[in-house]
């Protein structure tokens, strides 16, 4: 596979950073409810983070950035991210003094089955990520030597701290010539749909490599908004004109971006699902085959479909097996507890991602 790819500096070798908020997850088991648990199973997890983890399980050299409470939590969740070889030095362990309610975020996960869907309670007011005084933090010194960064829209929609954060690190790795990938990631229960996409929106002048189409305003009529947003009336399950169609429209207005991809999922019920994607790569939007499959864990598969895809693009993959590899990573991911995608061959993805399924058209 030795496509060649503009997205990767020609002769410097690839450094990923990924910065966001780790948590602590707490979920009852045996698919109970979170009413009638008694106990709970622990892990660590959030969205960038977990894409670091999966990109240093397939061995790329990647780190995570984060602020942490200095105590036997906040050191846990380090400890967990350093066992699947994430260098963690850029984290911060913070203080009482800096972050006075001294906490590590946290949620709960209530595992769907069959129709009874599944359930994330959030307890992270007031982590010492969102406490912590991030504009003290000089960017230029924390990503020097880095060739790629990840970002997603989760961290922005905390607080106006880790919102201004977001945009200066955008901007200071543009400034850097740093590769920059973005997940908009929206979350409902953190900040409204429009807030989410006024700011990600602003955040797309910045970006090489996007997933998803949305939280991001793709008006019809700039002039007239009232006439509405272009991916509106985008079916769920969009045909890969009907998908062309918006990403076309996406490197129109936004020509720094060079890839956009996303993954459509068909919900037979909260234990069997479907997967498949869309990317835009080099002029021409690709379609992946679609994956059918039961359910042990479905946290992190999106995190899983980015990693995926950033590590076929860093391997230099031709864009059917970019797009195909993606899926497939997020299709493991939801066979595994936890939230991260731990696979540490990616021999054992791509040969999901080579098998002969049909493809939905």
């Amino acid at each position: 596979m030795d496509h060649t790819n503009a997205l990767i500096p020609k002769n410097i070798p690839i450094r990923f950073l990924a910065a966001g908020e780790i948590l602590l997850r707490l979920t009852p088991p045996e698919y109970k409810t979170i009413q009638e648990a008694s106990s709970f199973t622990a892990n660590y997890g959030g969205s960038e983070a977990n894409v670091a983890l999966s990109l240093a399980n397939l061995g790329i050299d990647s780190s995570f950035f984060s602020v942490v409470p200095n105590n036997s939590l906040g050191k846990s969740a380090v400890r967990m991210l350093k066992s699947s070889h994430v260098n963690c030095t850029p984290i911060i362990l913070s203080t009482p003094k800096e972050t006075p309610s001294h906490r590590l975020g946290c949620y709960y996960f209530e595992k769907g089955y069959d129709v009874r869907p599944g359930r994330v309670v959030y307890d992270r007011k007031n982590s010492a990520f969102t406490e912590y005084d991030l504009s003290r933090i000089n960017l230029s010194a924390l990503l020097e030597g880095f060739t790629w960064l990840h970002l997603s829209g989760i961290t922005p929609a905390l607080n106006a701290n880790t919102r201004q954060f977001t945009l200066n690190c955008l901007k200071t790795a543009r400034q850097l010539g740093i590769t920059i990938s973005f997940d908009g990631n929206f979350r409902s229960s953190l900040w409204s749909f429009q807030e989410a996409r006024d700011f990600c929106t602003a955040c797309l002048p910045y970006v090489d490599v996007l997933f998803g189409i949305e939280p991001y305003h793709l008006w019809k009529n700039e002039a007239c908004r009232e006439d509405g947003d272009l991916k509106d009336t985008l079916s769920p399950h969009p045909s890969r004109k009907e998908q062309d169609k918006i990403f076309q429209e996406f490197i129109r207005r936004y020509p720094n971006i060079k890839c956009i991809a996303r993954h459509v999922r068909f919900t037979h019920s909260s234990s069997k699902n479907s997967l498949k994607a869309y990317m835009y790569y080099q002029g021409k939007t690709f379609e992946s085959p679609l994956y059918t499959f039961h359910i042990l864990d479905r946290i992190g598969g999106g995190d899983a479909f980015a990693a995926g895809l950033l590590y076929a693009i860093m391997k230099g993959f031709s864009p059917d097996d970019m797009v195909s590899f993606a899926v497939a990573s997020s299709v493991l991911k939801h066979t595994m507890h936890g939230d991260g995608n731990i696979i540490d061959d990616a021999s054992l993805i791509q040969e999901l991602a080579q098998t002969n399924f049909d493809v939905s058209r």
